[in-house]
């Protein structure tokens, strides 16, 4: 296995986005994508790695965009200057998240009706987002995500929904979890909620070690998590000849 990796743009509107392609450029057919929706750090090393950590398994991995030209904001402020008019204009950011969509699906590598999504944190929200609009997902994994939903009109939900939630997160608190249940049991697809007590936000981030701010890595809450998250790409990917193996990034 060779994996190869690229930058590549697409447009939402005006705005130019950089998202990274990683892929085995050994196999020339389609195959199975996970698109990667960022933290609040823009599609920085985190989500690179693990678009990189799906091709290892025989997926293409797609780190997307969802800020554009391709920021990676720094300290807190900067991070909630370009988090925040996403998180509070949600018709926006759906429209950033169909373009990044469209544009992993229009790839030659890339099997467009076997996709699925991951996200960590806002891009766990950003994930469930995707699903909530309709597009066409196999699953949408949200990794201590935020759980609100969006005062939008919603699609058709017609993915395998995964959210992996640590129950002391103080960004996704009990009634965001208990409203949540209630949205997903409305729409009635196939959805699963993990919850693992005495864990923070940011639980299968390795870096995160800031518990006064309710940011902390949780070996084996991530561990779980990865573990889940595989066994669903494996469910709904099993027929294309992928045989993810779990892992870690």
């Amino acid at each position: 296995m060779t994996i190869s990796t690229k930058t590549f743009e697409y447009k939402d509107g005006e705005t130019t986005c950089v998202g990274y392609l990683a892929w085995d450029d050994s196999v020339v057919s389609a195959r199975p994508t996970v698109l990667v929706n960022h933290a609040w750090s823009g599609r920085d090393d985190f989500a690179e790695g693990v678009a990189i950590q799906m091709a290892a398994n025989g997926y293409v991995g797609i780190a997307l965009d969802n800020y554009g030209d391709g920021a990676q904001p720094d300290t807190l402020d900067e991070k909630m200057a370009f988090m925040g008019p996403l998180k509070e204009n949600r018709k926006a950011l759906r429209s950033r998240l169909k373009a990044g969509y469209k544009a992993a699906a229009a790839l030659p590598m890339v099997d467009a009706d076997a996709m699925a999504a991951i996200g960590f944190c806002f891009g766990g929200l950003c994930t469930l987002d995707m699903a909530r609009a309709g597009l066409n997902l196999k699953a949408a994994i949200s990794c201590h995500g935020l759980l609100d939903a969006p005062d939008l009109k919603p699609g058709k939900i017609t993915a395998d929904i995964l959210a992996c939630h640590g129950w002391d997160d103080p960004m996704a608190p009990p009634d965001h979890v208990v409203a949540f249940g209630a949205e997903m049991a409305a729409a009635g697809g196939d959805w699963t909620l993990m919850a693992f007590g005495n864990t923070q936000h940011a639980f299968m981030v390795p870096d995160a070690n800031s518990p006064d701010m309710g940011l902390q890595y949780n070996k084996s809450a991530a561990d779980q998590s990865w573990a889940a998250a595989f066994d669903l790409l494996r469910k709904h990917f099993a027929l294309h000849g992928t045989q993810a193996q779990e892992g870690s990034s």
